[in-house]
């Protein structure tokens, strides 16, 4: 996360002051835009997803505790966010949070890359986030952790039980060799 701002701004905006929700606003906007994009893959839910999260942030603004990283707690609240957004997505046409990342194989069709968008749908939505970060986004085990603020052992076991399961998707699927 960027510098984290000044102990001022921070009690501000604990008491409800709405200027310094904004300027808290400005700052991490596009950082925690960014970091919502990745896992939700859509920048029109994740456009909602920053607007929830910034919500969902102003309403426990009472509980947040100014010695502590105002990043990290933001970065919390959106991928909680993410997540739940995931959840409802998997209950709607979500195929392109996937598929538009993946591009099949030689001989392969449009066919393949729905049944592997398919199958991360199917994954419980705290697999999907890792499994999308480490094996679409190719993201490093260590950032990955950080952002979803795991321990890096988590996020090495969420990644095992997500391929797991995404093989006998496949399998399922008539997907594969």
């Amino acid at each position: 996360m960027q510098n984290e701002p000044d102990g001022d701004l921070l009690r501000r905006f604990v008491h409800g002051e709405e200027e310094a929700f904004h300027a808290l606003f400005r700052q991490f906007e596009r950082e925690v835009y960014g970091w919502i994009l990745r896992i939700v893959r859509d920048a029109s839910g994740a456009e909602d997803v920053l607007i929830e999260t910034f919500w969902k942030a102003y309403r426990a603004r009472a509980r947040f505790d100014v010695s502590r990283s105002f990043g990290a707690w933001l970065r919390g609240i959106a991928i909680n966010a993410a997540r739940d957004y995931l959840r409802d997505a998997r209950s709607h046409a979500a195929s392109g949070l996937v598929a538009d990342r993946l591009e099949a194989p030689r001989g392969q069709d449009h066919g393949f890359t729905e049944s592997v968008a398919r199958a991360f749908r199917r994954l419980p939505a705290k697999l999907q986030v890792v499994a999308t970060l480490a094996l679409i986004e190719e993201r490093p085990y260590a950032e990955i952790a950080e952002a979803l603020n795991l321990p890096l052992g988590t996020v090495k076991s969420r990644l095992s039980r997500a391929v797991q399961k995404l093989q006998k998707e496949f399998v399922r699927l008539g997907v594969g060799p």
